[in-house]
């Protein structure tokens, strides 16, 4: 038997049940990963509260979660030693073996204690890193590396991101301070001496800093604040907050066409591209840009705090009240 997080209907945390469940069998081009961390988006919480309805409850109860890292416990059909796409991917010459430690990504089902993933959206984990810190990046680093190369951000640009203290904004921080990009960022005061030390202007959220959020209310006091940080202007802004700042983006940016959103539903009401994790490049292209960086420091993904697997529900509440300096992992046995 396996356990997994799952929920029967929508609703708030209190939803999620920790659930017996069959051992699941991996599929051609699949390996079966015994799960040793799960990282929290808060794409979770909203496919859970019904606010992005994929049809998921149609056959049952959903699992949570898309992100994991864990060792390799059974292979599917054409994969095994020598398998070319696991070469590829860096599984290394003898490719996918059980027992190998790994990270990646999946649809759903992430928070479990076995998931079977397409080697496709898998990595080879590298010992430099643990289980912990590699579940807290595919989501993160993939949204970021994608959200940058669709706004083009250049060395010299100036580059304002809304909520850059959660796990996509520091990580998108980081990725344009080392091609040369002015960074400015919306985040809550207590923030701020992190994101200096990356080389962030860290500008207060809110009209009158008072919504309690980390992205912003739009208001004039958050755009006057953010022209005092940047005199030079604004070239591109990535909102990864979702908190009605679509329109004083779109003014400080000079137009929709240099604003992307990763959280605000609302984006085509303002023209602005809503980014979504489909059709960008494999996980290793993105990772074979971002691993160096992260391996010599250049790169860091705090972890907020740390959940096991029967208090995921915990998680989950953090995570949808925000003011969280990186990421939330869940740890499984």
């Amino acid at each position: 038997m396996s356990q997994a997080i799952r929920y029967a209907r929508y609703g708030g945390p209190e939803v999620l049940t920790l659930d017996d469940v069959p051992l699941p069998d991996p599929g051609p081009g699949q390996v079966r990963v015994a799960v040793r961390a799960a990282g929290v988006n808060g794409i979770d919480w909203k496919l859970r509260r019904g606010f992005v309805d994929r049809g998921q409850l149609s056959a049952g109860p959903a699992g949570v979660g898309v992100e994991f890292a864990g060792t390799v416990d059974a292979l599917g059909a054409g994969v095994g030693t020598g398998t070319g796409t696991a070469v590829d991917l860096g599984a290394g010459a003898g490719g996918w073996r059980v027992g190998q430690a790994v990270f990646g990504r999946v649809l759903s089902g992430a928070v479990a204690t076995h998931v079977p993933a397409d080697v496709g959206n898998l990595l080879a984990m590298p010992a430099w890193l643990s289980f912990e810190q590699a579940a807290a990046l595919p989501v993160a680093v993939d949204t970021a590396w994608r959200t940058l190369r669709e706004l083009d951000v250049k060395e010299g640009h100036t580059l304002l991101i809304h909520a850059v203290a959660g796990g996509v904004g520091l990580v998108a921080a980081q990725l344009a301070r080392a091609r040369g990009v002015r960074v400015v960022g919306t985040a809550s005061p207590a923030r701020h001496d992190f994101l200096r030390e990356l080389g962030v202007r860290p500008v207060e959220y809110g009209g009158d800093g008072g919504d309690g959020g980390d992205g912003g209310d739009g208001g004039d006091g958050m755009a006057g604040r953010v022209r005092a940080a940047a005199p030079e202007g604004v070239d591109a802004v990535l909102d990864a907050s979702g908190r009605d700042v679509l329109a004083m983006s779109v003014e400080l940016a000079g137009g929709p066409d240099r604003v992307v959103t990763i959280a605000d539903g609302r984006a085509a009401e303002y023209g602005v591209r809503f980014s979504r994790g489909t059709g960008g490049p494999p996980l290793a292209e993105v990772f074979a840009d971002v691993l160096p960086l992260l391996e010599r420091g250049a790169l860091r993904v705090p972890i907020e705090r740390t959940f096991p697997l029967e208090r995921t529900a915990d998680a989950h509440r953090l995570s949808e009240e925000g003011h969280l300096l990186g990421k939330i992992v869940i740890t499984v046995p």
